[in-house]
């Protein structure tokens, strides 16, 4: 399928599930996330603020048990079309933009690059780790922008059980995807 056909398939499926549906999804997906990748004090987590009229996935429970237990957490603010890195912590004053996203108030960018993994928003993944998102663009830039090691996790609903047929060539992949049900690896054994 294309990205467009696959864009408003997820998205529909996704506005679908009921808000307690979503909320348990979230809370299998972080377990996954959390079993599988084992994150400890220190570290550095760069993870998206979920908008809430989309139905993504709850993130807050990432950031709530990151910052309990010392991580280093960073989430993504647009600041003139640019998307800016901005660590945070339990103080951190948020304000809702005007597209109805949660962000900081604060727009000093950390200069981060060196992430021990970054969590993407997206609206779906196949089996090569290749991503649908809202196709602005933003996280491919940041991936261009990040240290190389950094691992590029996307967390969704759904198994990836269609195929992208206009995959670019300029796309990056996903290092690995956290579903309800599974942690899938893209890495070919490079881990």
């Amino acid at each position: 399928m294309l990205k467009a056909e696959l864009r408003k398939k997820y998205m529909q499926q996704r506005k679908a599930l009921s808000h307690d549906e979503a909320f348990l999804l979230s809370e299998k997906i972080f377990q996954n996330f959390i079993t599988y990748f084992k994150p400890h004090a220190g570290q550095k987590i760069h993870i998206f603020i979920p908008i809430q009229k989309f139905n993504e996935i709850d993130t807050q429970i990432f950031i709530n048990y990151f910052l309990a237990q010392n991580i280093r957490v960073y989430v993504p603010k647009i600041v003139a079309d640019k998307l800016i890195n901005i660590e945070v912590f339990s103080n951190t004053l948020f304000e809702t933009n005007s597209w109805g996203i949660s962000e900081p108030v604060s727009n000093e960018d950390s200069g981060e690059v060196d992430f021990h993994y970054v969590i993407t928003p997206l609206l779906y993944c196949d089996r090569n780790g290749n991503r649908v998102g809202y196709g602005k663009g933003f996280y491919d830039g940041l991936f261009q922008s990040i240290s190389p090691e950094t691992k590029k996790i996307g967390v969704n609903y759904f198994d990836p059980d269609d195929s992208i047929d206009d995959v670019w060539e300029n796309d990056i992949p996903l290092d690995y995807l956290v579903t309800p049900t599974e942690v899938l690896s893209f890495l070919s054994g490079l881990e």
